[in-house]
């Protein structure tokens, strides 16, 4: 059961929180800036600065996940519009996780388990790689950790408090991210095997309250199916093993080892009765942990049996309770030093994992729009014109076009480009075919910069799109290669 604590000890409490929070703070500080945004993060800032109108025509056709976040965003943004500042707000959800792992650890386990759980999660790459990416995954992992500290509290006390509490941040959760809602029938399978006295009618009602505020969500996934994840492949064996190893802290194979021998440790003592009901709470905290970590991901490769699903970030919300579950494995070591030994371990493996993660991205073909927009704006003409061969990439470009400081005319882009600024309809789409060709026929000077698949091996489908509209009479003049993006132009000027 949870310690009973003194004021000493709540004191002390409050000084290891602050200091992992501290901690915390730093590594998602450090080198916010330092790389560019890649593609999603240019459509989160374009969609945040979009009017009303085009913004709810977005949400409702196309990007109504993460709608929380965008909202936030959009406020978020008239404060500041540099890189450090707009990601910042992912940083601020990032950090506030810590002390929420440390709370939930202390209601669970006891002042070690937390202590060590939120030091973990605090130098974990995983985490400091999503709370510097302007979307919602740290917001969804805030979100989805309060709902579950609120569902532990919900079904220890069954107050109205707490009741609405969990509805609250649960709702908000799948606002956040529809992916929560596997999380919620895992929250409900935990609720199945609490057999203690708890009102069964009052517990069905807070899930079917909770399904009443989210079925917005369900009807725009009902409504627009599952285009936007089209570009998934089915997931193997070995994208689950990428989701473990970057999950437990990007250290590679012996931290992951590392963690699965401390689960199994902690597992241990209540393995013959994980799959039973049982009123008793320390084995019903570990059912509900094992449901939180691995229930999400089972629905997900289910379902990507009949269409691809699997994302590993989508999975990220699985952390808090993966690492609670290696912090209890470490306190069942039976010595002191051995306890201090194997978190001092842990830490410095994942603070590796985050050392590398500054220098390059591990889950991650990061697109360098930053350069390639600046490419384009340094050697453009008057008169020039811009295309991209994929609607979405020129949300980046727009935002560095901004914040552009140069004094060169920037080009006038033909596609996308249906209103005389951003609209929703920008946001879909790719060029028809020809059109590339009619634009160089037009056009004295044509700029295009095209997404490709960096380290594929293979010619991407919308570069190969690109090279076969132009025709063999339409010179490229100029070519440059940045990382997941190429910028061409093609000129029909002899001064070239």
């Amino acid at each position: 059961m949870p310690e009973t604590k003194s004021p000493r000890w709540q004191r002390l409490d409050s000084i290891i929180a602050l200091t992992a929070t501290v901690a915390a703070g730093f590594l998602r500080f450090h080198a916010l800036d330092r790389k560019s945004f890649w593609l999603d993060e240019g459509v989160s800032v374009a969609i945040a600065r979009l009017d009303w109108y085009n913004f709810a025509r977005l949400m409702w056709r196309r990007e109504a996940n993460m709608s929380l976040y965008y909202l936030l965003l959009r406020a978020w943004q008239h404060l500041g519009g540099s890189e450090f500042f707009l990601r910042s707000l992912s940083a601020l959800f990032s950090v506030a996780t810590v002390p929420l792992l440390y709370w939930l650890g202390l209601k669970l386990f006891n002042r070690r388990v937390a202590a060590v759980a939120s030091l973990l999660l605090a130098a974990n790459a995983y985490s400091v790689r999503y709370a510097q990416e302007a979307r919602s995954y740290s917001l969804y992992v805030f979100l989805g950790t309060l709902s579950w500290i609120f569902f532990f509290s919900y079904m220890a006390d069954f107050s109205a408090q707490n009741r609405r509490a969990y509805i609250c941040f649960s709702t908000l959760a799948v606002y956040a991210h529809f992916y929560f809602a596997f999380f919620i029938v895992a929250q409900w399978l935990a609720a199945r095997l609490h057999s203690r006295n708890q009102p069964p009618s009052n517990v069905a009602a807070t899930f079917r309250w909770i399904a009443a505020f989210t079925f917005p969500a369900f009807l725009f996934a009902a409504t627009t199916g599952v285009g936007p994840l089209r570009w998934l492949p089915r997931p193997g064996a070995r994208d689950v093993y990428l989701y473990y190893e970057h999950m437990a802290g990007n250290a590679g194979l012996p931290l992951l080892l590392a963690s699965g021998a401390l689960i199994a440790l902690a597992l241990w003592p209540v393995a013959r009765s994980l799959v039973a009901r049982s009123s008793d709470f320390r084995t019903w905290r570990y059912q509900s942990l094992l449901l939180w970590a691995l229930c999400p991901i089972i629905l997900v490769l289910a379902l990507s049996l009949a269409r691809p699903l699997f994302v590993a970030r989508y999975m990220i919300a699985c952390q808090p309770a993966f690492l609670l579950l290696v912090a209890a494995g470490i306190d069942r070591l039976p010595r002191n030093w051995l306890r201090f030994s194997a978190a001092i371990l842990l830490l410095a493996l994942s603070l590796g994992g985050t050392r590398a993660y500054y220098d390059q991205d591990f889950d991650l073909e990061r697109d360098d729009y930053r350069a390639a927009t600046n490419y384009v704006l340094n050697h453009s003409r008057p008169g020039d014109v811009l295309m991209f061969d994929l609607a979405q990439a020129r949300m980046p470009y727009e935002y560095y076009r901004s914040i552009y400081r140069g004094s060169n005319t920037a080009p006038l882009v033909v596609y996308p480009a249906y209103a005389a600024s951003l609209s929703y309809r920008d946001f879909m789409g790719k060029p028809a075919n020809g059109f590339l060709k009619a634009a160089v026929d037009q056009h004295e000077r044509v700029w295009v910069i095209l997404k490709t698949s960096e380290g594929s091996g293979a010619q991407d489908s919308s570069e190969q799109q690109s090279s076969d509209t132009t025709g063999a009479t339409s010179p490229i003049t100029e070519q440059a290669h940045f990382p997941g993006v190429i910028v061409r132009l093609y000129s029909r000027d002899l001064r070239e």
